[in-house]
């Protein structure tokens, strides 16, 4: 008989639920959070299981490898698909949560959720440390701006990073109150600038050596963030059957809403991986607005902004930058410009 056991992971502990063919619940039980608690009440049911699921969250990372490690068949669900089904339960405990997933699992209503290797962590952990340390220094440089803006003084619209404290420190020592406030600011920001570089360069750095990057980096426009971003979000390219597929993800696919007469398609979902779309949007903006070098998807684009708005046809250059950079790490294939696309 087929069994499925249901987690509803927290940070402090987990909820088990195991039902069986027919849905009755057989055991119920909560351990503290860690393998050795999950894998002994796993172990001690009588009969193997058939599936052991939990959804998506901060802890399937860590959870997934070992519990596949342990001989168990082990999927992770889509987090919103879950959300829908356990919407309907009067009560939310984790304990219904646990049986919800697991009545969930038994009727295969879900969609399984890719986790991503160690090595895609890894190459995103620099970007989200970057990223982090830039919104900082930018919410202290605009703090800066709003103080001088209380006492009638105006920085112009566009300062450079490394000049700012050349050109900010001078106006602060010069007026008394506010050399006793915003000192300790700039010194603050220039210390996070520091980091700033740094981070900025181990970023750099793994992109010069890693061989794919170097080759997205052929394609006009697509710079260290996008690369990196893109190749620690797919991770795995053979998990898309179709390139075409590989926009839906980061949310660069429009909406439809169909019912009977009426067929709306809308904008983009948004749904995904937000860093990832902000990557691909940043690249395709710049190889329309910035890059001076030609090829086919750029002409493709630049039609478009004669026939509609440009954020549309930044978008679709995006989505189509995707399937590109997708079918080039699959195949192994180099970006050709100009001519020689048309060659």
């Amino acid at each position: 008989m087929d069994d499925y056991a249901g987690l509803d992971v927290s940070l402090r502990s987990v909820a088990i639920c195991i039902v069986d063919a027919k849905g009755k619940v057989v055991l119920e039980r909560s351990v503290t959070i860690g393998f050795a608690g999950i894998i002994a009440c796993l172990n001690s049911f009588s009969q193997p299981l058939t599936l052991v699921d939990f959804e998506a969250g901060a802890m399937s990372q860590h959870l997934f490898p070992g519990l596949k490690a342990e001989g168990f068949a082990t999927v992770c669900m889509e987090a919103r698909q879950v959300n829908a089904a356990l919407s309907a339960m009067r009560n939310k405990t984790e304990r219904t949560d646990a049986r919800g997933i697991a009545q969930v699992l038994r009727a295969a209503c879900f969609s399984p959720v890719h986790i991503k290797s160690r090595e895609a962590h890894a190459t995103r952990a620099p970007l989200s440390s970057r990223k982090a340390v830039q919104q900082k220094c930018i919410d202290l440089a605009n703090e800066i701006r709003g103080l001088f803006r209380v006492f009638g003084l105006r920085l112009p619209a566009r300062v450079a990073q490394r000049a700012s404290d050349g050109m900010v420190r001078p106006i602060i020592e010069a007026d008394p109150d506010l050399s006793r406030a915003l000192p300790p600011l700039l010194d603050a920001r220039a210390a996070l600038y520091q980091t700033y570089q740094e981070l900025d360069r181990r970023v750099r750095q793994s992109a010069s050596r890693d061989a794919i990057c170097l080759q997205f980096m052929e394609i006009p426009g697509v710079g260290t963030i996008a690369v990196l971003t893109f190749r620690a979000a797919v991770d795995d390219p053979a998990r898309f059957a179709r390139s075409r597929t590989v926009a839906a993800p980061s949310g660069l696919t429009p909406r439809r809403c169909q019912s009977g007469e009426m067929d709306n398609p809308g904008r983009i979902s948004k749904a995904g991986d937000t860093g990832l779309r902000s990557a691909r949007y940043a690249a395709a903006n710049a190889m329309l607005m910035r890059s001076a070098a030609g090829s086919e998807i750029k002409n493709w684009g630049m039609r478009l902004l004669r026939r509609r708005a440009r954020p549309r046809a930044i978008i679709a250059v995006a989505r189509k930058l995707a399937v590109v950079m997708h079918r080039m790490w699959v195949d192994g294939t180099e970006f050709l410009r100009g001519q020689e696309a048309a060659a």
